[in-house]
């Protein structure tokens, strides 16, 4: 066993914790959809969300929230292996990872779109 796992069920929560800490820390973008993340919720709850639509909306967040951690994970291993210098392989895969964020963002903007879109203009009596 690695001297980084835990035997523990409850340390490696709080090892998780830890790593979400960092990341909202040090990720100015993190912080962005974390902010918009609550807002969102805010709205779905005011427009009375069903439990399907709950579901979807959470599912789209926590896609985009996974990629922008997975985005931080190959930043920081990529820099920490090549010690902060530059490499065209290197940009090329944080290009590729932050290319993922977006594809995560600009899907969970279309589930949003299309799930307020319905509560905002269509009126059921």
């Amino acid at each position: 066993m690695s001297k980084y796992t835990h035997n523990n069920f409850f340390k490696s929560f709080a090892t998780a914790r830890k790593g979400l800490g960092v990341a909202f820390k040090s990720q100015r973008n993190f912080r962005i959809h974390n902010i918009v993340a609550l807002i969102v919720i805010i709205l779905a709850i005011l427009l009375k969300f069903n439990y399907i639509e709950f579901c979807l909306l959470f599912f789209a967040i926590g896609f985009v929230m996974c990629a922008e951690l997975f985005n931080s994970v190959i930043e920081f291993a990529l820099d920490a292996l090549y010690r902060n210098k530059y490499s065209t392989l290197v940009k090329m895969a944080k290009d590729m990872a932050a290319g993922g964020v977006l594809i995560a963002t600009l899907t969970s903007i279309i589930i949003g779109v299309i799930l307020f879109f319905h509560h905002l203009f269509y009126f059921n009596p």
